[in-house]
């Protein structure tokens, strides 16, 4: 019997034994860990804050990025915008987010200056200002052409800061630029960076824009519409596309110059619409010759009493006589810029105004001419 019992109890003597041992190595693992310099103590009551290392004065152009910032913000608006919506089931009409945007005052009037991509499947739009105010938007006019749209808000006076105006026809690559908008509707968002191209031509879903200003300031959905600005504060352009796969900046922005905003809006303003030159000629594309495209547009008949008339164009005619088999005029270039496309005619055409005079450079035959043309105001339908 006492052999027996001596058996039984033998387990549990050295199950006590295994945990004496364990505690015993955890007690070891703890005192070396508070005597041990590397691990020492986790806490400390006399941990204070750092101190603060003085930082001196700020850089020249930080200053002055501040301060550009200071002065033009107040100039920048907000947009969003709703879109009505039916429901299937119970047919009740609802106004649902649409989009956003951004935007600029134009003048004290409460007029507002945006992209027409930003408000184009609108129903309604409102415009908030710096100090968070809010208002609702009515649509004065656009221009599809170049992507403005102008907007009317009623605000008091006081609360409207026009931006100030600067001129694009002598920016410089390499120049700085700065833009400010709400990119993924971070309101009051400054960018900078620099123009990395000028004269450049993009098609942004709708039309062909040429003469696009192109800069590396950080560009997101949300800045359409909003100021592009010189290192003095002027609007230099209106920020419009950007060049991307993933839909976010990849550094390839691109801006509608002011000269052409400065052109237009003001015509929008007096007639909800743009007085469009005529230069009086239906064109054809896609001319080939030995099994090769040729540059330019084909005229193919020339308006009677319209300005290309008068500057003498002649329309395309089979000539067997001729080396290229017809004699007639085709249109390379309008004031030194190469076009391909009647779009490309047309969005070069409405850059100018009624009264301006343009020089078309065309091939007549083996020549190469240039021909000056005064532009006419374009009567309804006509090119």
């Amino acid at each position: 019997m006492n052999t027996e019992n001596s058996l039984q109890h033998r387990p549990a003597s050295m199950g006590h034994n295994l945990l004496l041992a364990v505690l015993l190595a955890l007690i070891g693992v703890l005192l070396y860990r508070q005597l041990h310099p590397e691990f020492g103590p986790k806490y400390d009551a006399a941990a204070a804050a750092r101190t603060v290392t003085p930082r001196g004065d700020l850089a020249a152009d930080e200053l002055s990025t501040i301060e550009l910032f200071k002065q033009t913000s107040p100039s920048v608006v907000h947009i969003t915008t709703t879109a009505v919506q039916q429901n299937i089931f119970t047919r009740d009409v609802m106004e649902i987010p649409a989009g956003t945007g951004s935007g600029f005052i134009w003048d004290d009037e409460g007029r507002i200056v945006t992209n027409l991509h930003v408000i184009r499947e609108a129903t309604g739009a409102t415009v908030t200002l710096a100090d968070n105010s809010s208002y609702g938007a009515v649509l004065v006019g656009f221009d599809p052409d170049h992507d403005i749209a102008v907007l009317k808000i009623s605000a008091p006076k006081e609360k409207l800061k026009p931006i100030v105006i600067g001129s694009s026809r002598d920016l410089q690559v390499g120049q700085k630029v700065f833009a400010i908008g709400s990119p993924f509707e971070f309101d009051k968002t400054l960018t900078t960076g620099i123009i990395s191209g000028l004269d450049r031509t993009i098609n942004t879903g709708d039309t062909r824009l040429h003469g696009a200003i192109q800069t590396d300031a950080a560009i997101n959905p949300g800045n359409s519409g909003g100021p592009l600005l010189d290192s003095a504060g002027r609007l230099v352009g209106v920020n419009t596309a950007i060049f991307s796969e993933s839909g976010g900046s990849h550094g390839i922005g691109f801006a509608v110059p002011v000269d052409l905003v400065n052109l237009v809006v003001p015509d929008i303003i007096q007639d909800g619409t743009i007085d469009r030159p005529w230069l009086g000629v239906v064109v054809v594309e896609n001319l080939w010759l030995d099994g090769a495209r040729l540059k330019g547009v084909g005229v193919r008949f020339v308006m009677p009493d319209s300005p290309a008339g008068r500057a003498g164009l002649q329309a395309l005619e089979s000539d067997a006589s001729s080396p290229v088999g017809w004699r007639g005029d085709r249109i390379v270039a309008i004031n030194g810029k190469e076009i391909d496309s009647r779009r490309d005619m047309l969005s070069l055409l409405s850059q100018h105004r009624p009264g301006s005079t343009i020089e078309l450079k065309i091939v007549r035959g083996n020549q190469i001419m240039d021909v000056k043309v005064l532009l006419e105001s374009r009567p309804k339908g006509d090119q």
